[in-house]
């Protein structure tokens, strides 16, 4: 029976594990880069909002800025890293890949020589309230957060996709990049945009999720893999599909954590990958968008 923690849990997974997978997408669609590098991003972010809790302990506002900034500044840098100096080569995509998989094991390492393997916890930044919504139903104010500033974040990053001149720029090279630098948009400016948007992104969802897990260098690792099977599923590139798939990958961990226990979920999150791939090769997107042939 699913009971009401299991529904609170799978919402607020599934609006932190949007996050990752968004940004996995639009780096793919804008910039056809596999960012490997994207779990070290994340990784780097809890360290900023571990500092600036340090800096600003009653500061929630200052957690939450210390991580989104130190994600959008560690994006930047992947860009110029790995997409600047590659992205005009043969053989990009596969380049690009490895590129940015080193700097993210050298990243990680860096991340261990510099503040060592003991983990840093994070304060409870929305409090320690809970509030009733039903006999059966609790929402602590960790999760209401999370979800919130989750969303809030989401509609912002559309909205300035949909309306600004760069945002407009991002959205044309994700429909047609070769037309998109036709018509005299900047690559690598774009690219910059690309890459720090998504990594605040990544900045966000490490706070999050640091308020139930711990900062560490190798924090990254699992919300890496999350967000690229919540991408696969929902079809690289595709907005709309990968919040879809988001709500179905946070239902399956919530729901197999209560009724088999958390040490299955990745066997039963990856199944559900696997099956969804075998119906719709291109992911839960081709049921949103049309062929393009």
């Amino acid at each position: 029976m699913i009971d009401g923690y299991v529904i609170v849990a799978a919402i607020t997974l599934a609006s932190i594990y949007g996050l990752l997978a968004i940004g996995i997408s639009i780096v793919w669609s804008s910039l056809g880069m596999l960012n490997m590098a994207f779990g070290f991003t994340f990784a780097a972010a809890g360290y900023g909002a571990w500092f600036a809790a340090q800096q600003f302990p009653d500061s929630a506002a200052a957690v939450l800025a210390g991580g989104i900034l130190t994600g959008a500044l560690v994006g930047a840098a992947v860009c110029a890293v790995a997409f600047l100096p590659l992205h005009d080569k043969p053989n990009f995509t596969v380049r690009s890949l490895v590129a940015t998989l080193a700097i993210s094991l050298l990243g990680t390492q860096a991340l261990l020589a510099t503040f060592g393997p003991r983990v840093k916890p994070l304060p409870k930044i929305f409090g320690l309230k809970a509030f009733e919504i039903t006999e059966d139903v609790v929402v602590t104010a960790d999760k209401l957060g999370a979800v919130v500033s989750s969303v809030v974040l989401l509609l912002l990053v559309l909205a300035w996709m949909k309306t600004s001149r760069r945002g407009l720029e991002i959205r044309a090279m994700m429909q047609n990049p070769e037309g998109a630098a036709l018509v005299g948009i900047g690559v690598r400016s774009t690219a910059f945009a690309v890459m720090a948007v998504t990594g605040a992104l990544a900045g966000l969802a490490a706070v999050l999720l640091s308020q139930t897990y711990f900062v560490s260098p190798y924090a990254g690792l699992l919300p890496l893999i999350k967000g690229l099977i919540v991408a696969l599923a929902g079809g690289l590139g595709s907005v709309a599909g990968a919040l879809i798939a988001a709500c179905l990958l946070g239902f399956t961990e919530a729901a197999t954590s209560a009724v088999l226990g958390g040490q299955y979920v990745l066997i039963t999150q990856f199944a559900l990958i696997i099956a969804i791939l075998l119906v719709r090769p291109r992911g839960i997107g081709g049921l949103l968008d049309e062929t393009r042939e």
